[in-house]
């Protein structure tokens, strides 16, 4: 069940990534249910708003690899977080590639590199919590 949850979570944040990436109007002024503050915001950091889906999304994925049973040793660890990065880039570069072929928008390769940061720093807020919440029940078992 959790695994069927975490799936949809990660399908539900790519499509956002996808939808987002490729609105014609770069402003997201056609997105009326948003916040007047996060369209302002958004507006001045263009590169920054693409990498906030990504922490998200690297978050999850790391997320998906601890639950999915995969080996704990410390190879295996780093290995699995580098594909979840690689997997991020294919995304973010899809997304941005996929602006090509709208009208008024144009790939931006900082974007890129905002989204793979995103990613990585979604991945490291995972493995942080995880120690956190370990050396919590560590703790309180003694």
């Amino acid at each position: 069940m959790r695994k069927k949850m975490l799936l949809a979570l990660l399908f539900s944040c790519t499509v956002g990534i996808f939808y987002y990436s490729w609105l014609p109007d770069p402003k997201l002024a056609s997105e009326t249910y948003l916040p007047t503050w996060l369209l302002q915001w958004s507006n001045l950091h263009f590169n920054l708003r693409t990498a906030i889906p990504f922490i998200g999304f690297g978050f999850l994925l790391e997320m998906w690899g601890g639950i999915s049973g995969q080996k704990k040793n410390t190879k295996e660890k780093v290995l699995r977080a580098l594909f979840h990065i690689a997997l991020a880039a294919v995304i973010v570069t899809l997304a941005e590639l996929g602006q090509y072929f709208i009208l008024n928008r144009h790939p931006d390769s900082m974007d890129i590199l905002y989204g793979i940061l995103g990613s990585v720093l979604g991945c490291l807020l995972f493995v942080l919590f995880t120690i956190l919440i370990e050396s919590n029940f560590t703790k309180n078992e003694k």
